[in-house]
């Protein structure tokens, strides 16, 4: 049975480039990497970890070309401490300080 063989690689980087092209924290690019969502990192001794930097292009350029839509605000008018108030609701009047 022939098993499907990797593309070969160009090139890898270590970590310190990596944070140069993604401006993600550690623990994000972890769980992101779990999730199967971004490219994973490997091993070539047991002390040097890296990625293929074909792979982590190609992660940014399918970001760049479908944006991920940005997530929605929370509703303000919920909050407990400093609600906003609605256009039909008038403030109450304050009364003077001696």
């Amino acid at each position: 049975m022939a098993q499907a063989a990797a593309p070969p690689l160009k090139r890898t980087i270590k970590k310190p480039e990596l944070r140069q092209m993604v401006p993600l924290a550690d623990s994000t690019i972890w769980e992101m990497e779990q999730k199967g969502q971004f490219p994973k990192r490997f091993l070539l001794t047991p002390r040097c970890v890296v990625w293929d930097l074909a792979e982590v292009e190609a992660w940014l350029k399918l970001r760049r070309d479908r944006p991920i839509p940005r997530a929605a605000g929370p509703d303000v008018r919920l909050r407990r401490s400093r609600p906003v108030r609605r256009a039909d609701q008038s403030a109450e009047p304050r009364s003077p300080a001696p």
